[in-house]
């Protein structure tokens, strides 16, 4: 062999120079594992037994001519086989026993090789044990290692992921028409498809439109005349900013987040145990939202708060957003400790819902299937979280803790020694052993005042891995924290894992604007509320598979204007409802926008929508006279049917509010709780908590209409407007009916409406009346 490469052929006159160069050509030949003279044979049984099995069994999901390479591997080459995928090498030379490609070709340690296929034959399997023995001998040198499995770098050119462009706003036909650039972008698009929009809303339809977006509750009388009344130019911009400014905004607002985040009070699944104070939350989300706390501050207060500041109750109450998710407690028992996998998993998927817009959750188990997430980036936004803990601040003064503490101890003393009995017996002295500590259970006293937040634990951080499958035990590859792959460049780094601030780190990234991901999806949000439906339909999901936007130049001039605003929301607010798009009527009588844009998504027309299940309960509470306009503080705790209580694990969990005034407050205030949800809100589409809401469904269904017409809200309610029109109205039926009219759908009503009223009122109770009103369309729907 030496003699081949010509070593005693090199000339005489440059003997030192060239014996160093041979010697350093002889000593990489040596060490090449394809060059080797005893690796001959070797390099001849891969060609003949290990190559053709990996081309028939493995090139379809592991080359680079595969169409989705499954797990970030690929084995189409010696150095790709030993850098492996997302889980680790594919193999170790001369250590079967640890290579990863030899457990899944055994069907070992839940991989399996190929998949849904029964094992390949012994003999098979024992050939690939000793190409691995042997050093993974692989000729097939020079090929490219790198793949993007998840297509990552091609989906950076996704509308979703580019800088802000420049957003001029175009020339329209109808000059005299916009009184926003809003409204000249959507204009040129109606243009372009040939369609009209419509008139202005009435000035009834307008204010009672803009207050129920706002604040979630119907315009008094008295501010629908003075509106009417009002003629000067200014007259709306002066109501939105009055109601801009109220109270009632943020509660109405606070609702919208607490969709998207799935606040709850409760625990979940089968024992769905309270967290202590979760309310501080929702008050917490109030007011911040009436303060138009910039959104950078919002978020990060969320994510980080403990870490901006430990010491400030606001921003430990804003980091109880990590606990909103279901949580299960091993045999309901709260000493024994968290499933931590399934805690950062839901940690880990909210981030990506509702600050990213992103299902990154779907790459918990493997690389997105329809996404550029690889299952890699799951795991290094949930090592993010992975020293974060719960942390439940008590407020109460020392004396009062010690005294909670005595008592907390001496029922638990009983229990255990009662439960220490019951091991013992059986039967019916078992049974009531059993019904004595549920007993004392119940005695146990509530919970001091918390703040039920979180904190860094770093003695007790997990560590994070990439988990094959999301499987707990079966670690793959440790990972550190760092930003999805698709929104950054390939360069950045992992942060440490033992980073002293993680949290922060990621609030920081969420809230920088290359690209502006996060603004873009919190702008769309808003401009779902407003108009019925966001510029891109799916709000949670921004990736390749969801919606494009319909008005990609608005977005980008809305998330700029936000931008500029300092990220206030109720600069975008006015922006919107102030827009002439915003004003025009429902009533549209143009059969060709109907049948080109079924959908309204070129917003021809403003979207007649039904209340939501609070805005109906508050605006039914309000016609009553009854709606209690307190602010903050407890949730509240209405009666239900009894058999709904005893379908709980701890019927005793359902603990009605005393003060019968609690229970006429606005429907934010009652209690999230989630095994038991209130039917009226249920019937009407509110969501079920469990998972973040982007948008809420309006069903059409039989149970609506009997819980409105049959219901014991309804019918209580219908029963105390009765009440409240016969003060008002004394005998005069006529007055009655006007003022039925004006209180529910905010106007009076025409001759023939006045006619069939006092007819009907001629025949019928003054309740069923009430009752009618309240199922009336116009009181159901915004116009």
């Amino acid at each position: 062999m030496i003699q081949h490469h010509g070593l005693r052929k090199h000339p005489a006159t440059r003997p030192r120079q060239q014996a160093v160069r041979c010697l350093c050509i002889l000593v990489l030949l040596c060490l090449s594992p394809v060059a080797r003279s005893d690796d001959a044979k070797e390099i001849q049984f891969f060609r003949d037994k290990i190559e053709p099995v990996l081309k028939a069994e493995c090139y379809s999901c592991h080359s680079h001519t595969a169409k989705d390479v499954q797990g970030g591997l690929l084995l189409d080459s010696r150095a790709a086989v030993l850098k492996g995928g997302e889980t680790g090498p594919a193999a170790v030379p001369n250590k079967p026993a640890e290579s990863l490609l030899i457990q899944a070709l055994r069907h070992e340690g839940g991989l399996a090789m190929p998949p849904d296929k029964p094992k390949l034959p012994e003999a098979t399997i024992a050939d690939f044990i000793r190409w691995v023995d042997k050093g993974v001998v692989d000729p097939r040198q020079g090929e490219k290692v790198e793949a993007d499995p998840s297509g990552v770098k091609a989906a950076r050119n996704h509308w979703a992921f580019q800088l802000l462009q420049p957003a001029i706003p175009p020339i329209v036909s109808e000059a005299n028409w916009p009184r926003s650039p809003i409204d000249t972008f959507v204009l040129a698009k109606l243009e372009a498809a040939q369609l009209p929009h419509t008139a202005e809303a009435s000035r009834v339809e307008l204010i009672r439109r803009v207050t129920f977006d706002l604040t979630g509750l119907p315009p008094e009388a008295d501010d629908i005349d003075t509106f009417v009344a009002d003629t000067s130019p200014d007259a709306y911009e002066r109501v939105v900013d009055r109601l801009l400014g109220s109270w009632q905004y943020g509660e109405r607002w606070a609702q919208h987040w607490l969709d998207v985040v799935r606040f709850a009070e409760t625990e979940g699944y089968e024992y769905d145990r309270t967290i202590p104070d979760a309310w501080r939350y929702r008050d917490y989300v109030i007011d911040s939202l009436n303060q138009d706390k910039p959104f950078d501050r919002f978020l990060a207060e969320q994510i980080a708060g403990d870490e901006i500041d430990p010491k400030d109750h606001a921003c430990l109450t804003a980091s109880i957003f990590h606990r909103l998710g279901p949580v299960r407690r091993n045999a309901g028992n709260p000493d024994i400790a968290l499933s931590r996998n399934e805690v950062l998993t839901e940690r880990t998927d909210i981030l990506g819902a509702v600050f990213l817009g992103l299902t990154v959750g779907c790459a918990r188990c493997h690389n997105h299937k329809l996404e550029p997430v690889t299952q890699k980036d799951y795991y290094r936004l949930q090592a993010y979280l992975a020293a974060t803990d719960e942390r439940n601040l008590v407020l109460a003064d020392t004396a009062t803790q010690h005294e909670w503490e005595a008592t907390t101890k001496r029922i638990r003393d009983e229990m255990a020694a009662l439960q220490k009995q019951t091991r013992l017996l059986a039967g019916a002295e078992r049974v009531r052993l059993a019904d004595m500590i549920e007993v004392l259970e119940d005695q146990l006293p509530p919970p001091l005042a918390m703040i039920p937040g979180t904190q860094n634990n770093f003695d007790k951080r997990t560590a994070i891995h990439v988990l094959r499958r999301g499987v707990w035990e079966k670690k793959g590859e440790p990972v550190g924290p760092r930003p999805p792959s698709v929104l950054i460049p390939d360069d950045v780094p992992e942060l440490k894992a033992d980073s002293t601030d993680p949290r922060s780190q990621l609030a920081t990234w969420l809230n920088r604007t290359d690209p502006p991901l996060t603004q873009r999806v919190l702008v769309n949000r808003l401009w779902q509320h407003h108009f019925g439906m966001g510029l891109v339909k799916t709000a949670n999901d921004f990736g390749l598979k969801g919606d494009r936007p319909s008005h990609p130049e608005l977005l980008d001039w809305l998330t700029q204007t936000f931008l500029e605003s300092d990220r206030r929301w109720k600069p975008m607010h006015r922006a919107m409802v102030l827009s002439q798009t915003y004003r025009q009527s429902s009533r549209s009588n143009h059969s060709l926008a109907e049948r080109i844009d079924p959908e309204n998504r070129l917003l021809s027309r403003s979207n007649r929508r039904r209340l939501s299940a609070e805005e109906l309960r508050d605006a039914m509470l309000a016609a009553s006279g009854r709606l209690n306009q307190k602010q903050g503080g407890s949730s509240v705790i209405v009666p239900v049917d009894k058999e709904l209580v005893q379908l709980l694990y701890k019927p005793s969990q359902w603990q009605v509010t005393p003060d019968v005034r609690e229970h006429d407050r606005r429907s934010i205030y009652l209690i999230a709780k989630r095994n038991l949800r209130l039917p009226f809100l249920e019937n009407l589409d509110a969501p079920t908590l469990q998972n973040s809401c982007a948008r809420r469904d309006s069903s059409t269904h039989a149970p609506q209409a009997l819980e409105l017409l049959n219901g014991n809200l309804s019918n209580g309610l219908a029963k105390s407007f009765a009440a409240r029109l016969q003060t008002f109205a004394g005998g005069d039926q006529e007055r009655l009916v006007t003022l039925a009219f004006q209180w529910t759908v905010g106007r009076s009503p025409n001759p023939t409406e006045r006619q069939r009223s006092l007819e009907f009122l001629r025949d019928e109770p003054l309740n069923e009346f009430a009752l009618a009103m309240f199922n009336l369309n116009e009181f159901l729907y915004v116009p």
